[in-house]
């Protein structure tokens, strides 16, 4: 498994309703802050709920803001781009406010581009968070792309900087999609996709954060990127290494979501992270976009090899791979991947609880979530990952977990079923030990949620529910 650095809601959902591996790292590479094959086995052995963990569960620990209407885009600070309306309404380059020159650190090359910025309103967070989460979801025809920051005030007043985020572009033609490493001021630190407090102990919080979105094109060009919709979420997740436990809903269910193995395409294009084996998180996502109907072009897997099996699933990687982090598991990038898709919108957030996976699915929508565990902690799975991502598509009527498990010998073999209170603790659980008894940390409930910018009356209600609309 592999699982390189730390970071990591459905938004356009949001606002559609409002208008109407080898698993592959599943947190992102390096030090997080403590947080972002078969068989059968006696079921692990959990230690009783501490009282911190049961207080985490009664009050709210996150909070998710995205802007995503015309009435959003024409709010905030505005130089140099306009908002757009119609069927979806996003942000554009109504004038460039200058050019500058970009040095990619991956090629080398060097190009100039004109740009303009928007900038969000101030948004105080319901919950003083330890970590932010940004999401977008654009289109960048060739000869564009964009950058996304964020800006947090402290709960000391003083005010972090304008950290990247994410500089991020569809294709790979103009510049690579990538992480900005080494960003720190002391008190907070980007680890790849994910700000967070560098002591939470402290009691040092973030209160309120602006996003920042940079558009740029090719001097002269006449149009550039529209972005559809940007945010974060904001949490506050308290450390534990147990959760207290749900009770299941009753009833089974299970959505008809396609399986893909990531293990069909082991060796395949090592470039991209190492080859499939460590694809867990953008053959995830390739196997959700497929659930809501979507699919690559024949043009756009041109250029995968003859013969090579799901091709669509070696052109996720590639669309998701982040040049810094070295990997396909960069959890904003898999989500605006998603969003590259007629009518799709994807974000990243955190759920609270097992019952907040079951209400979506059961609305029907498919949860990709990301988590960490030895081989004696998920029985059934034949192993242990620092870092993975799977899709999860149903409950049985006892209530275990019906996954879609990327790292599976084949597409046939990745229907899985995990012991409802052993998946719940290894998603949601902050603080683990691993395999040679160190404490490392857990996402705390990350997920990816991807579906129609027109979710149905159902879905809305279950979004609702969650805490995303």
């Amino acid at each position: 498994m592999t699982a390189p650095t730390p970071r990591r809601a459905l938004l356009a959902v949001a606002l559609a309703a409002a208008a109407a591996a080898v698993p592959g790292r599943a947190s992102a590479a390096g030090p997080k802050p403590a947080t972002g094959g078969p068989g059968r086995a006696a079921p692990a052995t959990l230690p009783p709920a501490t009282a911190e963990a049961a207080a985490g569960a009664t009050r709210k620990t996150v909070d998710n803001r995205f802007w995503y209407s015309y009435a959003h885009w024409t709010a905030g600070l505005h130089q140099g781009t306009t908002a757009i309306g119609g069927a979806r309404p996003g942000l554009e380059i109504k004038t460039p406010t200058g050019r500058t020159e970009y040095a990619d650190p991956h090629t080398g090359r060097k190009s100039t581009w004109e740009y303009a910025t928007w900038t969000s309103p101030v948004h105080t967070s319901t919950v003083p968070a330890t970590e932010a989460i940004a999401s977008w979801n654009a289109r960048t025809p060739a000869g564009t792309w964009i950058q996304a920051e964020l800006r947090g005030t402290y709960t000391d007043g003083t005010a972090s900087p304008w950290y990247v985020m994410g500089r991020w572009a569809s294709g790979d033609g103009d510049i690579r999609r990538t992480s900005v490493d080494g960003q720190t001021d002391g008190k907070s630190t980007v680890w790849t996709d994910t700000l967070a407090v560098d002591a939470p102990a402290s009691g040092l919080r973030i209160k309120d954060w602006r996003l920042r979105l940079t558009l740029y094109r090719k001097p002269g060009a006449s149009r550039g990127p529209t972005v559809w919709l940007a945010g974060a979420m904001a949490s506050d997740v308290p450390d534990r290494f147990t959760v207290p436990a749900s009770a299941a809903s009753g009833g089974a269910h299970e959505l008809k979501v396609p399986r893909y193995s990531q293990e069909t395409h082991a060796g395949q294009y090592p470039e991209y992270d190492n080859g499939g084996e460590a694809w867990c998180s953008p053959t995830s996502s390739q196997m959700i976009i497929e659930f809501w109907g979507r699919r690559a072009s024949a043009s756009a897997v041109a250029w995968v090899k003859k013969g090579y099996a799901d091709p669509q699933v070696c052109h996720a990687a590639r669309s998701t791979y982040d040049a810094a982090y070295k990997g396909c598991g960069n959890w904003p990038f898999n989500a605006a991947y998603a969003a590259t898709y007629r009518q799709l919108a994807g974000v990243v957030t955190r759920l609270g609880s097992l019952t907040d996976l079951e209400t979506l699915v059961r609305a029907g929508v498919p949860v990709i979530t990301s988590q960490s565990f030895t081989a004696e902690e998920l029985t059934g799975a034949g192993y242990g990952t620092a870092g993975h991502l799977m899709t999860v598509i149903g409950f049985t009527a006892a209530g275990d977990v019906i996954a879609n498990d990327p790292n599976s010998a084949d597409n046939a073999a990745v229907r899985r079923v995990y012991r409802r209170r052993q998946f719940e603790n290894n998603w949601l659980r902050t603080k683990r030990h691993n395999a040679a008894g160190k404490v490392v940390s857990g996402t705390g409930g990350v997920c990816y949620l991807y579906g129609p910018i027109r979710p149905n009356a159902a879905q809305v209600l279950a979004l609702k529910a969650v805490g995303v609309l």
